[in-house]
């Protein structure tokens, strides 16, 4: 889910950056530290308002400065139970990994319908149930998130395709729709 938060950045510039131009560094640099990382418990997607840049402090001994920036950021936060698109990375007898944004995530064979079976003879690997469901590498597929888990800097979840309306190739349903 997107969310809007209110953050705080520290900033260290050495004393070369100094001058008129200095503001400008400052928000190059937060933009440059802060969009696309992750925290542990957010993705930050981007800033879109900075509020507020403190006053320098100088760093006794350096002559560095520090600059704290109070900003506002798109931020992105995976919930268990949450229903995302996404796109399939690697497939192997084990289950799949998608990538949904920033976020890799694992759906194991416990957690794909029955009908849809691992075919070990196909070249690239795939799961298949012999129709039209085909998930191999590149496959849009829609996956409901179990549970997340937070590294330093990382996410991952668990995900399944067991329920109704989950696993499905996205762009020929709205193929369908649109020729309907």
């Amino acid at each position: 889910m997107f969310f809007i938060h209110e953050l705080n950045r520290t900033i260290t510039l050495h004393p070369s950056y100094f001058g008129p131009h200095m503001r400008d560094y400052l928000i190059h640099k937060l933009h440059e530290d802060v969009e696309g990382s992750c925290t542990g418990r957010y993705f930050i997607i981007c800033v879109i308002e900075y509020e507020n840049i403190t006053l320098g402090r100088i760093i006794p001994g350096k002559g560095d400065a520090e600059f704290t920036i109070t900003y506002k950021a798109v931020v992105w936060r995976p919930f268990k139970g949450e229903t995302v698109d996404g796109v399939v990375s690697s497939v192997n007898k084990m289950g799949f990994f998608a990538e949904v944004g920033p976020l890799t995530v694992f759906v194991s064979s416990h957690l794909i319908p029955r009908d849809i079976k691992f075919d070990p003879t196909s070249n690239p690997p795939q799961f298949s149930d012999n129709g039209d469901q085909i998930i191999n590498k590149g496959a849009h597929i829609r996956i409901k998130l179990m549970g997340t888990r937070s590294d330093v800097g990382k996410m991952h979840a668990i995900g399944s395709i067991k329920e109704d309306y989950l696993g499905y190739d996205i762009p020929s349903i709205i193929g369908t729709l649109v020729l309907n």
